[in-house]
């Protein structure tokens, strides 16, 4: 049999791509309903607004085929696509900053710069930018699978996703203050158009993420119970039921933050900072804290220490969700609008700068 610390790993890895893929699901329901509404006839009640019907025929139309591939790098395209409309979803964001920001009344304390909670956002930061458990099928797709090629590869995305995602919370912290939800599209109003195309590209952008992560399941499952080999026919059927499993996971929860919070925890915290620094410190022949065997001494120490502690903050103050409700400042009645203008005002320069499409 495999070794407890190889199945163990294995296990986190296979937890953290379904967590992944039902994250994405969520996302995919909460947004897309959201462009549908905006289409002329398409108004409360129809079947296109139903959160469980758009997460249904994404999947059968788009996730599950382009899972059902085999290679990994036969994903190129799809990921490039991915990241182009990252692209655009950043600009919409940051346009929205200076744009509709100023229109919204901070929240009390919004510009304190740390409370005790934070360190549930560690999780959660955790699994933006989590990679592990692909990353050897990845390096296996390369054209030259080479150290200093891979060296690159991680340099650029890791830094570039830094980047990103530095630039998307701090537009996105600035414009919601502490009424920011887990999944950012939450927060803008319906008849926004520019948001509307940003929830468009958003909803693509993940639809074609999707199956990165149903390869890493699929190929645990193959490692463990196949030694490695599939025939078409058990490929096609794990697929199907890891694709299922997800879905049917994500029509019963419709709450992104705490999903996403519970992935990092879970298995982003361990792959990340627990695994990796407890295996060097195992094959190293120094005392822990001392020498060359310091920082993954307190990597490790932190690594435990943030899992303990946000898995008990997470129980006792869980994350509050819109659940896909229109947001108190998108109400035309609502008089929390900044006081420098008259609630009217406020409303007629809020709507016109929502009108504004990037078309």
């Amino acid at each position: 049999g495999l070794p407890m610390g190889l199945l163990l790993l294995i296990l986190v890895a296979f937890i953290t791509g379904m967590h992944s893929m039902i994250s994405y699901n969520i996302i995919t329901g909460d947004t897309l309903t959201k462009v549908f509404m905006r289409i002329q006839g398409v108004g409360p009640g129809n079947i296109l607004t139903e959160r469980h019907f758009v997460i249904m025929m994404s999947t059968l139309l788009f996730t599950l085929p382009l899972s059902l591939y085999k290679d990994i790098a036969k994903l190129g395209k799809v990921s490039l696509l991915s990241m182009l409309l990252t692209l655009a979803i950043l600009i919409t964001v940051v346009v929205r900053a200076a744009t509709l920001g100023p229109q919204i009344p901070a929240s009390d304390g919004a510009w304190v710069f740390a409370r005790w909670n934070a360190i549930q956002a560690v999780a959660v930061m955790s699994f933006a930018f989590i990679c592990h458990h692909n990353s050897f099928m990845i390096y296996g797709s390369l054209r030259e699978p080479t150290l200093s090629s891979w060296s690159l590869v991680t340099h650029v995305s890791v830094g570039s996703a830094v980047l990103v995602s530095a630039v998307f919370a701090a537009a996105g912290y600035v414009t919601f203050t502490g009424y920011t939800q887990g999944d950012i599209f939450e927060n803008y109003c319906r008849n926004d158009n520019l948001a509307t195309f940003g929830r468009f590209c958003y909803g693509v952008s993940i639809i074609t993420t999707f199956p990165l992560e149903c390869f890493v399941t699929r190929e645990v499952i193959s490692n463990v119970f196949f030694k490695g080999e599939l025939s078409n026919t058990t490929h096609v059927i794990i697929t199907l039921v890891i694709v299922s499993a997800a879905t049917a996971l994500s029509l019963s929860y419709d709450c992104l933050g705490i999903v996403l919070e519970l992935n990092g925890i879970l298995s982003a915290i361990p792959l990340m900072f627990i695994f990796p620094a407890a295996c060097f410190l195992k094959l190293s022949d120094g005392r822990w804290f001392r020498g060359e065997n310091l920082i993954p001494s307190i990597i490790l120490a932190a690594g435990v220490c943030v899992m303990i502690i946000g898995l008990i903050m997470m129980v006792l103050f869980p994350q509050d969700c819109s659940h896909g409700a229109e947001m108190f400042y998108c109400t035309v009645s609502n008089t929390s609008v900044p006081s420098t203008t008259s609630p009217n005002t406020g409303l007629q320069l809020m709507n016109a700068t929502q009108n504004t499409s990037i078309f």
